[in-house]
C-alpha cells in the first residue's frame, strides 16, 4: 500500500490509522473468533512515506468460519474523520483458519491509532474478537506518530517522464508512465537507504515481459521482470557507497523495450508509476 493519499503500500496519510475493520454496520454477537494485533516497522512515520504493517490473528480454540470474511483498514485523522479505507482479503482465507492457527502476513502503507477486525464483504457483519474494542467491533491494537513530510527525501522527476495522469474514477489514483528511460533526481542523504517503487505495466505487449534496471548514478542496482499487470510494490536496497559523495544523486529506471498504445497516442510507454519514495535508514 503506499504512503499518499491511496492504500498500507498501506499508508500513513498525516492522519491517524485506524486498522482493519468491517465497514458495514451489520456485526456479530457471538464468542470471539480470534485475537488481533499489529506490529509496525517504525513508530514514526513521515506524510508520504512508507510503513511496513505485520498483521496477525491468533485463531481461537472454538472458532469457525463459514465464510470468506475481508480484512479492511481504514485512516482517521485525529479528530476521528476518515481519510481513506484498505480493504483487502486475507493471503489465507478465513475459510482456511484452523482453530488455535496463528494467521500472520505483512503489508507496506499524526498520532495514528490502528484497529482491526473481520467482515463478511457481502452483509457488513463483523465478527468478535478479543481485544479492546472501539465500539462496533472495531479493535485497538496500535498506534504512531505521522512526522511532517519535510523528514522525507524529496524525489525530483526529472527527464524521461510522460505527464501525469488521473483515474477519472478516482480522482487519489495517479501515475505516470516512464518512457525507455527515466530518471529521478534527489539530495544525497549520505546514508544507506531502501527505494520503493510502486508500478505496474502492460505485460500483455510483451513476451517475454520487458526488463526494468534501476541504475544509480550509472550503476545498476536492480533488475525485474515488468510482469505486474496491477499495481505492485518493489523494494530496493541503496548503500550510502552507491550513491557516491555527489550533493544530488541521479536514479534511472530504464527498460528494454516500449510500447505505443495505439488510437492516436503516439507515445513510446515503458512502465506506469503510481508511488516512488527513498526510505533513508
Amino acid at each position: 500500500m503506499r504512503i499518499v493519499a491511496r492504500r498500507i503500500v498501506c499508508a500513513a496519510l498525516g492522519a491517524a490509522l485506524v486498522g482493519i475493520i468491517g465497514c458495514g454496520k451489520s456485526k456479530d454477537n457471538g464468542p470471539a473468533v480470534a485475537t488481533p494485533s499489529l506490529t509496525l516497522s517504525k513508530d514514526r512515520v513521515p506524510i508520504g512515506s512508507v510503513v511496513n504493517l505485520t498483521y496477525k490473528f491468533q485463531v481461537d480454540p472454538n472458532a469457525h468460519f463459514d465464510k470468506s470474511y475481508w480484512v479492511f483498514m481504514h485512516v482517521l485523522d485525529s479528530e476521528g474523520e476518515q481519510m481513506w479505507t484498505d480493504d483487502h482479503e486475507p493471503p489465507t482465507p478465513t475459510t482456511a483458519w484452523q482453530p488455535g492457527q496463528t494467521i500472520q502476513y505483512t503489508r507496506t502503507v499524526g498520532e495514528a491509532t490502528a484497529r482491526l477486525g473481520l467482515y463478511d464483504r457481502d452483509s457488513g457483519q463483523r465478527l468478535t474478537l478479543n481485544g479492546q474494542d472501539a465500539g462496533r467491533h472495531e479493535y485497538v491494537v496500535a498506534k504512531f506518530q505521522v512526522l511532517p513530510s519535510s523528514e522525507n527525501v524529496a524525489l525530483l522527476n526529472k527527464g524521461g517522464w510522460h505527464p501525469a495522469e488521473v483515474d477519472p474514477k478516482n480522482p487519489g489514483n495517479e501515475w505516470q508512465w516512464t518512457g525507455k528511460e527515466a530518471t529521478i533526481e534527489f539530495r544525497n542523504p549520505k546514508k544507506d537507504a531502501v527505494f520503493y517503487l510502486e508500478y505496474d505495466a502492460r505485460s500483455d505487449q510483451f513476451t517475454p515481459p520487458q526488463q526494468v534496471t534501476v541504475s544509480v548514478e550509472g550503476k545498476p542496482v536492480a533488475q525485474f521482470p515488468a510482469d505486474a499487470r496491477n499495481a505492485t510494490l518493489k523494494t530496493f536496497p541503496i548503500t550510502a557507497a552507491d550513491m557516491g559523495n555527489s550533493e544530488t544523486v541521479t536514479l534511472t529506471i530504464a527498460v528494454d523495450r516500449t510500447f505505443k498504445p495505439g488510437g492516436g497516442d503516439a507515445r513510446e510507454l515503458g512502465i506506469r508509476v503510481y508511488h516512488a519514495f527513498l526510505d533513508v535508514r
